[in-house]
């Protein structure tokens, strides 16, 4: 996919490739299989997570597949590691992670999480069981930078 090797991250553990690229990407995919190749193609930029961090307390709740979160504080910035045992689920994470990665709290609780996702349409090309988690996974970010705001 054209997504490979595309772009340079910006510290250890950043995604190799912005949001707008996966959107570049699915804007351009000619079938449903294109698009899930390309959101696949996309949880595969994760920085593999730290095993010891894949615990209960990172778990995310109410998705179909194990999907955990780790915010990390970077000054006054947060960065996360996520993944999922779910190549679908955890490409859908990456989107989510893609779009408050390296940002303050402010810009963080700021990010139309879930226009961004609603802007793609995922959930006319996912199941009910893939996105019924999304607004969990949205919610476990918005902690982090809330925790960290006050």
């Amino acid at each position: 996919m054209a997504l490979e090797g595309h772009g340079t991250p910006a510290y250890p553990g950043a995604m190799p490739f912005a949001f707008q690229d996966f959107v570049d990407e699915w804007d351009a995919a000619l079938d449903a299989d294109d698009r899930y190749r390309a959101l696949i193609d996309f949880g595969r930029g994760l920085a593999p997570m730290d095993p010891a961090l894949k615990t209960a307390a990172t778990k995310v709740p109410g998705c179909s597949a194990d999907v955990w979160v780790y915010p990390l504080a970077d000054g006054d910035r947060l960065r996360f590691q996520a993944d999922s045992n779910a190549d679908i689920t955890r490409g859908v994470v990456a989107l989510i992670v893609s779009l408050v990665d390296g940002k303050t709290a402010a810009e963080i609780l700021a990010t139309p999480i879930e226009g961004e996702l609603e802007a793609l349409g995922l959930k006319r090309h996912l199941s009910a069981n893939r996105t019924q988690g999304v607004p969990n996974m949205i919610a476990r970010v918005r902690e982090a930078a809330s925790r960290l705001a006050a």
